[in-house]
């Protein structure tokens, strides 16, 4: 039914329901970015120390989970997260293989009506763990996931990597074999483009993403951050 068509009363508590929900990814969408400026600032400035994608992912959750409570405004207002929890897709994702996805945080927003979901995917690159090409075709792997789950009632995908190496930001080249996976400062994906392993024995499937991407790092101090909204 259209809306002109609706009885005014149904047609007001609809609207009323849409702004409710527009507030709602509003805020959440706010609480993500600012822990997301608050984490990369401390972690490049010594205020958090994290050694491994473990620790990453709890420091992060930390302060999205504290932030979070400071924005239930109203009692009925009410802000979850979990940690490296399941959503059921009606497809089989490439990461996983099977109609299952992990996912390293998924956010709940909600009141008594209205529940805005946000799912975010994690990668923390360090120097001396370095598994390249391999490290750059899962960050794409992450974001086909995120594509995934918005296809499956999550309201905001985001996908956030944190390296101290600047083999990612803003090396000169990749191999002609593995350059397709390239998300350097800069750099623009276009949507549907196949990206493809070109190697004897490619570490995995083809892959092609449904959105346009621009990969735009924040470097602070000696750390590069990458933050991207699916």
């Amino acid at each position: 039914m259209k809306l002109c068509a609706m009885p005014d009363r149904t047609r007001r508590n609809l609207i009323y329901r849409q702004m409710q929900k527009e507030n709602q990814i509003k805020l959440t969408e706010e609480i993500i970015e600012t822990a997301y400026r608050l984490l990369t600032h401390k972690l490049a400035f010594g205020g958090l120390t994290s050694r491994n994608e473990s620790s990453f992912q709890l420091e992060f959750g930390h302060i999205l989970k504290t932030l979070g409570q400071l924005y239930e405004f109203r009692l009925a207002d009410k802000f979850h997260l979990e940690f490296e929890t399941y959503i059921s897709l009606n497809e089989t994702s490439i990461k996983s293989k099977s109609n299952r996805a992990r996912v390293d945080l998924l956010l709940s927003y909600q009141d008594d009506n209205i529940s805005t979901k946000s799912a975010i995917e994690l990668k923390f690159l360090k120097k001396e763990n370095h598994r390249e090409p391999n490290n750059r075709y899962d960050v794409f792997k992450d974001i086909s996931n995120l594509e995934l789950y918005k296809k499956h009632d999550i309201d905001l995908c985001y996908f956030i990597l944190a390296t101290d190496h600047s083999h990612y930001f803003d090396r000169t080249s990749y191999s002609m074999d593995t350059s397709d996976f390239d998300f350097r400062n800069g750099k623009e994906y276009k949507a549907k483009t196949v990206l493809q392993y070109k190697t004897d024995k490619p570490y995995g499937k083809d892959i092609s993403l449904n959105q346009n991407y621009t990969f735009r790092w924040d470097k602070i101090n000696d750390l590069y951050f990458l933050k991207l909204k699916v």
